[in-house]
């Protein structure tokens, strides 16, 4: 059975889609694994990282996106022909093993979600909106993912800054998750924030024996990490969390991950000779030493 890892901060413009897409596209290359992108935000970052805007219009109006997948769980009384292994985009920038389940501008309806949800909520006596709607939560992803986890080696959940549904759904749907961040106070407050979160969810949804924090991987944009400023913000998370949470290596990003983005394809494809594609490939090998420790304990 493939893993699940969910890419999440509560806070925006931390690099949680370049984190994403180059280590999927790290997994592929480089350790010949089946990797599937599942892009669970509306602002398809994820998805325009991966393939072109033409391309995901056309996706979009054959309702060939994953908003089609939540509908059909929404409202699971409507007729429906495609199943989530009929919306995998395949061989995403022409590499073998890197897949694509694209997302979508409009992922679902609120409304329509909660009026069901209240809906079932009155039907049964012993149950209250609260445990129906975690209920759903934890059937959200789940059941999108089912019948396709056991293609994959590793399954990577790209989510929306904040701590929203799809969000809350992904992270009990993970074996692990990746919390990208800036050395700067706000990312950690957004760290923080989330980790309490996550703490209550697992509790919830009772889910010890999965959602584990992989680590903490540092981006900085346009740098290096140097200077005592940014050593004393990793410091503090050092000391909030573990060394062992926090990757030793970190991405210092540079102007070609924005090159990439406009040619529609990860920076560690596009111009693999930069300092960003380097120190993503030494990244991706952290990464598969810490599963590996994770699976000998």
């Amino acid at each position: 059975m493939g893993l699940v890892l969910t890419t999440v901060n509560m806070k925006g413009g931390v690099g949680k889609t370049t984190l994403t897409v180059n280590l999927a596209a790290c997994l592929a290359k480089n350790q010949k694994k089946r990797v599937l992108v599942l892009d669970l935000d509306a602002q398809i970052s994820a998805t325009l990282s991966l393939i072109a805007p033409h391309e995901f219009a056309t996706l979009r109006k054959n309702r060939k996106t994953i908003s089609y997948l939540i509908d059909k769980i929404v409202q699971p009384n409507v007729a429906r022909k495609f199943s989530t292994s009929d919306l995998i985009y395949r061989s995403v920038c022409n590499l073998e093993g890197l897949d694509l389940l694209p997302g979508d501008i409009e992922l679902y309806d609120e409304y329509i979600v909660s009026e069901n949800l209240h809906k079932q909520a009155l039907a049964d006596d012993e149950l209250s909106f609260n445990q129906v709607w975690s209920g759903f939560e934890e059937l959200l992803i789940n059941s999108i993912l089912e019948p396709v986890v056991n293609d994959y080696d590793f399954i990577l959940l790209d989510c929306a800054p904040g701590y929203n549904l799809l969000t809350r759904s992904g992270l009990v749907a993970s074996d692990f998750y990746l919390l990208p961040a800036r050395p700067e106070p706000l990312s950690l407050v957004g760290i923080q924030l989330l980790e309490r979160r996550i703490a209550k969810l697992k509790k919830n949804h009772d889910v010890d024996n999965k959602l584990n924090l992989l680590g903490i991987v540092f981006i900085l944009s346009g740098g290096v990490f140097s200077g005592r400023y940014y050593q004393q913000v990793m410091q503090r998370v050092e000391q909030d969390f573990s060394p062992e949470a926090v990757f030793k290596n970190r991405i210092p990003m540079d102007v070609n991950v924005a090159k990439a983005v406009d040619s529609f394809t990860p920076v560690v494809l596009d111009s693999p000779n930069s300092a960003g594609s380097k120190a993503f490939f030494q990244l991706d090998k952290e990464f598969i030493d810490k599963i590996a420790s994770f699976k000998l304990n």
